[in-house]
């Protein structure tokens, strides 16, 4: 089960680490006769920010609960394969017992053979499957965070014009150093949470008139 035992252990906010520049308020003039002045000085106009994806992952709400949920789904498919894996383990130290005692006859070895080896691929195939199943939701999750991500930004950057908005994580290092005057993080992962703070009360009021009718 080392598949099952290592997936899920975070969720792959490097898909979000690379985020897009949302405008660009300097246009380069086109053509060759653009100076190198002309181009360091739209260069050092541009407004930049950034945010801080290790705060984000630990600070949104949305996203601990998604992990979460994915942690103990984990758990359960972990159990399972385990309590199969322990049957099986049952069944090939009884055979093994009865061969050594010579309590066997040829059709029982051959039939209870068939059976362990048909246990064995049927678990192999099990793990295979809840493995796929997992990584296929992480990804739909990580495509889903990537979307909330994108639109709360564009949103959030109608007033604010930054011409980029940066990621900065230590796992990925891009920025070594960066201003904590230029950091958005508490901006984006209050008006991320607030946004989810609606969406869930909204979910709940509709679960509860589906319930009472």
């Amino acid at each position: 089960m080392k598949n099952l035992s290592v997936l899920m252990s975070t969720l792959a906010l490097i898909g979000v680490v690379a985020l897009a520049g949302l405008r660009m308020a300097e246009k380069k003039p086109v053509g060759d006769k653009a100076s190198a002045d002309t181009e360091k000085a739209a260069t050092s106009a541009a407004r930049i920010a950034y945010v801080n994806i290790d705060t984000l992952e630990s600070q949104y709400e949305y996203l601990k609960t998604k992990k979460k949920d994915f942690e103990e789904r984990k758990k359960g498919m972990s159990a399972e394969l385990e309590r199969s894996q322990r049957q099986f383990q049952q069944d090939y130290l009884a055979a093994e017992r009865k061969a050594q005692a010579g309590t066997l006859t040829q059709a029982e070895y051959e039939s209870t053979s068939k059976r362990l080896m048909q246990m064995k691929q049927s678990l192999e195939t099990r793990e295979a499957a809840l493995t796929e199943k997992l990584l296929a939701e992480q990804d739909e999750f990580n495509k889903d965070l990537q979307k909330r991500l994108d639109e709360f930004l564009k949103d959030y950057n109608k007033d604010k014009h930054y011409d980029y908005i940066l990621s900065h994580s230590k796992a990925v290092g891009f920025i070594m150093l960066a201003n904590d005057q230029l950091d958005i993080t508490t901006d984006v992962v209050n008006g991320m949470n607030e946004l989810y703070k609606k969406e869930a009360t909204k979910e709940n009021k509709e679960a509860t008139k589906k319930k009472n009718k």
